[in-house]
């Protein structure tokens, strides 16, 4: 059931109303001309609207503007199945998507050759058993979709009016009647005078009989040939106004839209539901067209834009430009009174009345809070506190600032006010404020009372306060800050049958009195949306038992289980756009059944949840695909065909949309690139989404649409990117064979690098060996020679030794032989010849040979060689000169005097044939 309170339009009286939200296009949202003269949808739930510049075409994203053929202005238009047949000035025709998904003309006019009247206009169509309408002042033309034949009824004076009546189509010509079209022919249904002096705007069918809508004088009846006043309590409405277009809606209501007095709508037993106008939300009052679409929105087309009206929307929009309320942030139903608590003032009004809310003097500022207490409601204000009885307000305290107030007992109440905590007592029927409570000055925003002398009490700023009061209520005598609970912006604290609930941005938290703790509570934390958290504010209203919350996107509400103890979390997603309280000051009250209004920063909604579960299909569509190369002009791609594309055009930008046109719900994107993307991307609004510089491969574009947390169907487009043509499969091979090639000469060249490599490593080995074996050859022979050296010096002090041992014997033995001689003759001579044979033994001398030999090798035989010519005995004295003896040394190896030596020495020189300044040792030495 429609959320449409009844009120009363008077002339000159505007009066507060709750109406559907309201969508609005201006001439700069939809690219054309101020008039919008027709409205229609094609099965796709796209929205045509035939404009003074052409036709617009919206998807619920984009609007796209086609312009007229003739550049002339658009007056009608009709979608039928996949066609978009339109009217204008000489001209009409329909248009149909190419593989675009871009609109094409084709002119019925041209293609069947009909010629029409001057300055003719085709201002209406309609479509019955497979022929489309066309409606001109002057004529009827009759198009066959299937043989193309063009019939037409020509008519004497003006056509107003051309309807469609439960598969009849009636027309009203001006001073003739009412006609239908039989067989193609118009045939007459009545010349009434009334109905030829009257404009018929439009003709309905009620209760089995027509029904005239007429510009100024209301509804008619046509009975036979009569014709009866239709009188209905809304008649009042159509004095002073034109009604110019007119549509029965599915509800069989009527939307009435007029010249001067924008849109009107009256139920189906001609009662008023609303008026709108530009006043309280239209963009123009001059309604053009009337449409109903498939989602039963109503659409209009005005002088000055499109209006867009969800009438079967859940929620209603409190309109205040003519009754201005401010921000609401508190209210309350009492005694049959609504009670709204505002920056303002405190506004009340009748429940069941449509009248503007209406001032209580003395309640000008801010109002924190309503409560009814004692039956008794009390106004926390920012002067002080208030009991309020009906239109009046009596100020009961006004130190301070009173934020809320809670009941203690029946003679008691404990208020939180700006600087602490106070106690209202009611004596002789009156409540006063008997004291402030001593030892607590802090802001008391929110209370919660645990019991008597008990209570918590939050502060944004410092945390949850847990205070305990003495027995008489007079002072704290304990409080301290809950630690289980950290202090949080627009934290909240609330009693929910029996649980003491906190809630920050971190979760809902419960209190148990046990352990005198609190804990997170999985099931109440659900409330919150952590992605979307403006509030911790929990909302529970005496006689409901529901728990409400707020986040950017949605209302949430925990109600009691229907077959268990298990809560039920319900959502009430709202567009960001809608309005919305104050954070941290969230308020809700139902007004009866399942309505429930909720304050805002700009007046209030009010939302019927018994609708919220009417879920209904939708479908996202791909409505463009342009391609384009970087930093150069984009290019339209077919949605159907040619899915390959070009390397060098691989940068793709994908437009999607849903028909959807609640304004009370955001529509939420996603998508993903098969091939490219493994997951959905994030929800966005945007419609579009660009992907550049993609690889070559198959891929399958996906896309779907969020709407009230219900996710669309995917909408898909597969395509493929070619391979550049470096590396098509020709490039490939050339560039296998390349590398094959490549590889060889690598392998060739390599392999002579590596054979040089190893030859020159072998070169160099044997070098190195040589030069090692060299090394090794010099250090053997150094070895050797110092070796030599070392026997040669052992044969020389060996051969020293010798010689000296033959020197001293041969001394020796001619010291003795000298003795001997002067001893005596006889005796002697035997010593003697003993001695002299001792002398001249020639075994000391080939001893001394042989040693000498083993020091200076080969030296006897290069003297022989050099001096062929010296004696035994010459050779030696050479070999004791060698030694490097002297004269007095050789003479005892000779057996001979130094005298004898020396004479031996100058012998030998002669024989050597040596210069006479040469000396003979120091030559012999150097053999």
């Amino acid at each position: 059931m429609l959320i449409l309170l009844t009120f009363l339009f008077f002339i000159g009286s505007v009066f507060s109303q709750e109406l559907p939200p309201i969508n609005s296009f201006k001439t700069e949202d939809y690219g054309g001309e101020n008039q919008n003269w027709s409205i229609s949808q094609a099965e796709n739930n796209f929205i045509y609207v035939a404009n003074n510049k052409g036709l617009l075409e919206f998807n619920g994203a984009t609007w796209q503007l086609y312009e007229t053929p003739n550049e002339t202005i658009m007056r009608s238009v009709k979608a039928y199945k996949n066609q978009i047949f339109t009217g204008f000035y000489m001209g009409f025709g329909f248009w149909k998507k190419n593989d675009f998904g871009v609109l094409e003309y084709k002119s019925i006019v041209d293609a069947q050759n009909v010629k029409m009247i001057e300055d003719e206009q085709i201002w209406s169509i309609v479509e019955l058993d497979g022929w489309m309408v066309f409606k001109s002042l002057q004529r009827i033309y009759l198009y066959n979709l299937s043989s193309k034949v063009v019939k037409i009824i020509n008519i004497k004076n003006r056509v107003n009016s051309l309807s469609k009546v439960e598969g009849v189509i009636y027309f009203h010509e001006s001073g003739n009647g009412l006609f239908k079209i039989e067989n193609g022919l118009p045939k007459l249904v009545s010349d009434h005078k009334f109905i030829k002096e009257n404009f018929i705007v439009d003709i309905f069918k009620r209760d089995n009989r027509i029904l005239l809508l007429t510009q100024e004088n209301g509804f008619y009846f046509l009975n036979d040939n009569a014709v009866e006043k239709w009188k209905i309590p809304s008649d009042f409405i159509f004095k002073g106004k034109k009604i110019y277009s007119a549509k029965k809606l599915h509800d069989n209501s009527f939307a009435l839209g007029t010249i001067s007095d924008g849109i009107i709508n009256i139920n189906e037993f001609g009662e008023l539901n609303y008026q709108i106008n530009q006043s309280v939300g239209l963009l123009n009052n001059t309604v053009l067209d009337v449409f109903e679409d498939h989602d039963n929105n109503l659409w209009l087309g005005l002088d000055k834009g499109v209006n867009c009206i969800n009438n079967t929307s859940p929620i209603k929009i409190y309109n205040e430009k003519n009754d201005f309320l401010g921000t609401i942030y508190t209210s309350i139903i009492y005694k049959g009174y609504i009670y709204l608590g505002t920056n303002q003032g405190l506004f009340y009004r009748n429940v069941n009345s449509n009248q503007p809310f209406k001032f209580i003097e003395n309640t000008q500022g801010q109002v924190w809070s309503l409560n009814t207490i004692d039956d008794k409601l009390f106004c926390g204000h920012d002067i002080g506190t208030f009991i309020v009885d009906r239109n009046k307000a009596k100020n009961i305290f006004n130190d301070t600032g009173t934020w809320q107030l809670i009941k203690i007992d029946e003679s008691t109440i404990l208020q939180g006010g700006y600087k602490g905590l106070y106690v209202l007592k009611k004596q002789f029927g009156l409540w006063k404020v008997r004291n402030k409570i001593v030892g607590f000055d802090n802001s008391s925003k929110s209370l919660i009372l645990v019991d008597k002398n008990r209570l918590f009490v939050n502060h944004e700023y410092k945390g949850v306060f847990k205070i305990t009061l003495d027995d008489r209520l007079y002072r704290v005598e304990n409080f301290e800050v809950e630690p289980t609970v950290e202090k949080g912006n627009h934290s909240n604290i609330v009693n929910y049958f029996g649980d003491v609930l906190y809630a920050n941005k971190k979760g809902v938290y419960k209190y148990d009195k046990s352990s005198d703790s609190f804990s997170k509570d999985s099931i109440y934390s659900k409330l919150l949306s952590n992605d979307a958290y403006i509030s911790g504010k929990l909302i529970h209203n005496s006689g409901d038992n529901k728990l409400w919350t707020f986040s950017e996107d949605k209302i949430k509400y925990l109600s009691p289980g229907k077959f268990n103890d298990k809560p039920i979390i319900n959502k009430i997603y709202i567009s960001e756009t809608m309005p919305k309280a104050v954070s941290g000051y969230e308020n809700i009250i139902q007004l009866g059944n399942e309505n429930y209004l909720i304050g805002t920063s700009n007046g209030y909604i009010v939302v019927d949840i018994s609708k919220i579960d009417i879920e209904k299909d939708f479908d996202v569509y791909i409505n463009k695909i342009n391609s384009f190369k970087t930093d150069e002009p984009k290019n339209n791609i077919s949605l159907t065909k040619n899915k390959e594309f070009d390397f060098v055009n691989n940068n793709l930008e994908f437009f999607y949309n849903v028909p959807y046109y609640n304004k009370t719900q955001n529509i939420k994107y996603q998508y993903k690139l098969v091939g490219f993307n493994k997951d959905w991307s994030q929800p966005s609004t945007s419609n579009s989404i660009a992907f550049k510089n993609i690889s070559f491969g198959d891929y399958t574009f996906n896309v779907r649409a969020i709407i009230g947390g219900r996710i669309s169907n995917n909408s898909s487009y597969s395509f493929k990117i070619n391979k550049p043509w470096y590396v098509s499969n020709t490039f490939v091979g050339l560039y296998v064979s390349i590398c094959l090639f490549a590889l060889y000469l690598v392998h060739v060249f390599s392999k002579r690098y590596y054979r040089k490599q190893r030859e020159e490593l072998i070169e160099k080995n044997k070098k190195e060996s040589e030069l090692k074996e060299l090394e090794s050859s010099k250090e053997i022979i150094k070895l050797n020679n110092d070796k030599l050296r070392s026997d040669i010096e052992s044969k020389n002090r060996e051969l020293a030794t010798s010689t000296m041992n033959i020197i001293k014997k041969n001394e020796f033995l001619n010291t003795i032989k000298t003795e001997l001689v002067n001893g005596g003759q006889k005796s002697i001579t035997k010593v003697v010849n003993i001695i002299n044979k001792n002398l001249n033994n020639t075994d000391d001398w080939k001893m001394f040979q042989e040693a000498f030999n083993n020091a200076d090798k080969k030296f006897l035989k290069k003297v022989k060689d050099k001096h062929p010519n010296l004696t035994p005995n010459d050779l030696r004295l050479c070999a004791y000169l060698r030694l490097n003896l002297s004269s007095k040394e050789i003479a005892p190896l000779l057996n001979i005097s130094p005298r004898s030596v020396e004479v031996k020495r100058y012998r030998l020189r002669k024989k050597m044939e040596l210069p006479h300044d040469s000396n003979l040792t120091n030559y012999i030495l150097e053999i």
